[in-house]
């Protein structure tokens, strides 16, 4: 049981913030390595001597220490960037990236883990300490240990300028993002602009100190005004300064060029790919994942790609005839999608997502979808009103305790849109669970979305899009919070492979779709009303509205870029590889200036080189797993019960197609995500 010394250890171990100073981060960040370094070499002085008890918690320790460092000053540059954190920040990944670097390749380190292997108690340890030793020692290997001094300095050098890299195109994508303003000041140009939105354009022309209504390239003012805005001209404009971001396409006098950052990413990926003995980077990518081979993920997206096609011609088909009929529109182009696709849905379900705002406010589906948890896991979500060291207000902070009322875990909620936040949505770990002699170190996650924040004193009312992303980030967020792994290197989703870890974000997506979780998360903002039996039949009728082509733009993407790690070469053509991936798989090609890879962070920034597949591979898992849910109940105590502990607590500590196995029984099925989709009957 946990008591409340592990409590008060944890909340005094929350990062302060306010404390941060970026003049003093790189001076602290090098004492810090400097002290660690010193402690690991007497920790490695003895090989021969070591046992698993006498390094790898000492090592837990150190690695937690450099974590809580760290972390804050990575998040506050997620999400409330600015001019001063981002010299001392890139200076911090690079200190990070040379330090990891050389632990990889520490000879007195690898040879105390190679003689703890080596013992005869080994194969009798624990199933947990056996995968934290053999964790360790591949990653010896895929850090280059094996390899010559040399070559060792070059995977070194490689690592720390690709960190670099990295950085920069993210900060690249930030700033043209947030560059954009598009100022308008005749409102009948706005026309079919949901309301929030115009509020939301007339306080950024305000805060711009102008006066009549500015368009930006933030998610919750660029998708609703694809979707609704009647002015073509505008969507057009919209649409070129979003697709051209950061690109060699964009005004000369907009921010960075991704062009030479991305070539030089893929390339210095191949080239420490190569070094470390792999024929590319996609199969140093595989080491570590579920996927048995790259040919095996060109086939599924293949697969994926035969099966969807066909479907997606049809709905193109479909949508280009109705917007000739209805729209006299004689030529769909890329600006004109998703305006003519939500009005065929419109007429056809009578269904816009405008209509289930109200249904949805913020505040409401926050705390429904901490039901839907509670009545899935046994888990239970309160708000902390005691002082908690924050970077905005907005933020929020929850505790969550298990079904004998001991708290397990922490969270910051952070969902609204703002100037210096990234876009898109995502799940960081804050701290990581972790045990010592001074006990348990509980999982505190960092929830973090982009939504359109409230306005004239209203809530924040979102769409179900948004609903389903919130509750795909908490999964993520469950999964490293009910760990009951006491080994940080195996908590939580630490130690889980990249094609696994949307397993628990994908399968919480499904509850949004259902009337008994519906009923939980969804009431009229004004009058308190449930979601309308008329109105739930809609959005169910429109589930599969497009299914087709959504599924093929998700295996263009993935194709593009398991494609690009596995053949990149100098002077590599990245725009050609990304025609000819649309060539083969798509339906709908944008205009020749569209610069989509400029802006792909996910695998140029993010953690997906040659692994966005991940997404789909692991939409199997999760669909196949949720349809356990529906034979069994969608609130099954049981099942939601199996799902924890095969899934949820284990993190990264025993194989995943085991974990997957234990709670469906059997091997995955594909059939399951095909029905999802709409594929299949």
């Amino acid at each position: 049981m946990l008591n409340s010394e592990n409590i008060e250890t944890t909340l005094a171990r929350l990062p302060d913030f306010t404390a941060i100073k970026p003049a003093d981060i790189v001076a602290q960040f090098k004492r810090l390595l400097a002290e660690q370094r010193s402690k690991i070499r007497g920790l490695a002085r003895h090989p021969e001597q070591c046992t698993f008890e006498s390094l790898v918690p000492a090592l837990e320790a150190l690695a937690d220490e450099l974590h809580r460092f760290y972390s804050p000053i990575s998040h506050l540059h997620n999400v409330a960037d600015t001019a001063e954190l981002r010299e001392p920040y890139k200076e911090c990944v690079a200190l990070i990236a040379e330090f990891a670097s050389e632990l990889d390749q520490d000879a007195a380190l690898f040879a105390c883990y190679t003689h703890i292997a080596a013992q005869d108690d080994f194969p009798l340890r624990d199933e947990v300490e056996r995968r934290v030793v053999n964790n360790a020692l591949r990653d010896f290997r895929l850090g280059g240990i094996a390899l010559a001094t040399d070559q060792q300095a070059e995977v070194k050098q490689l690592r720390s300028e690709l960190a670099k890299l990295t950085t920069a195109f993210e900060e690249n994508l930030l700033d043209a993002t947030q560059a954009f303003r598009l100022h308008i000041t005749d409102l009948e140009r706005l026309a079919g602009l949901p309301a929030s939105v115009i509020t939301m354009a007339r306080e950024n022309a305000h805060s711009d100190g102008q006066t009549g209504w500015t368009l930006t390239l933030d998610l919750p003012c660029y998708v609703p005004a694809m979707m609704h805005l009647q002015d073509r001209e505008l969507r057009q404009a919209l649409y070129r300064a979003y697709a051209t971001r950061a690109s060699d396409q964009a005004p000369a006098d907009a921010a960075g060029d991704n062009s030479q950052v991305m070539n030089d990413i893929v390339g210095r990926r191949q080239t420490l790919a190569k070094a470390l003995g792999f024929g590319n980077f996609a199969e140093l990518s595989l080491a570590t994942k579920m996927a048995p081979s790259t040919s095996a993920v060109v086939d599924f997206l293949h697969q994926l790609a035969d099966r969807a096609k066909p479907s997606a011609a049809r709905e193109l088909d479909e949508l280009k005839a109705w917007a000739r009929t209805h729209l006299a529109l004689e030529d769909i182009e890329a600006w004109d999608l998703a305006y003519c696709s939500e009005r065929y849905r419109e007429q056809r379900f009578e269904f816009s997502q405008e209509d289930l705002r109200p249904y949805f406010a913020a505040g409401r589906v926050v705390d429904g979808l901490f039901d839907v948890v509670a009545k899935l896991f046994n888990v239970h979500i309160k708000k902390l009103t005691q002082p908690i060291s924050s970077w905005h207000e907005d933020v929020e902070f929850f505790a969550l305790s298990d079904g004998a009322g001991d708290t397990i875990g922490y969270f910051f909620l952070d969902i609204y849109a703002r100037a210096g936040k990234r876009s898109g949505a995502w799940m960081d770990e804050c701290l990581v669970r972790w045990r010592s002699d001074a006990g348990t170190q509980l999982p505190v996650a960092y929830l973090n979305c982009n939504f359109t924040p409230p306005q004239n004193d209203e809530p924040a009312l979102l769409t179900h899009n948004e609903v389903i992303t919130l509750f795909h980030e908490f999964g993520h967020g469950l999964h490293h919070m009910l760990t009951r792994i006491d080994y940080r290197s195996v908590a939580g989703i630490n130690g889980v492979p990249w094609d696994a870890v949307e397993l628990p974000s994908q399968i919480l997506e499904n509850w949004c779709w259902q009337r008994e979780a519906l009923d939980l998360i969804a009431a009229h903002y004004e009058d308190g009303s449930p979601l309308p039996a008329q109105l739930y039949e809609r959005l169910q009728a429109a589930k599969h509205y497009q299914a087709a082509l959504q599924t093929l733009r998700q295996v263009e993407f993935a194709l593009f870029d398991f494609r690009l790690h596995m053949e990149y070469r100098p002077g590599f053509n990245i725009q050609q590889l990304l025609d000819n991936v649309r060539e083969r798989v798509a339906v709908a090609t944008p205009p020749a200036w569209n610069r989509f890879q400029h802006s792909f962070a996910h695998i140029f920034a993010g953690g997906y080189a040659a692994g966005y597949y991940s997404y789909k591979w692991a939409e199997v898992l999760a669909a196949d797993a949720f349809a356990r849910f529906e034979d069994e109940g969608l609130f099954n105590s049981a099942t939601g019960s199996a799902f924890r502990q095969a899934v949820l607590e284990q993190g990264g500590a025993e194989d995943a197609m085991t974990l997957f196995k234990r709670f469906r029984g059997r091997e995955p099925e594909v059939e399951p995500l095909l029905r999802q989709a709409g594929l299949i009957a």
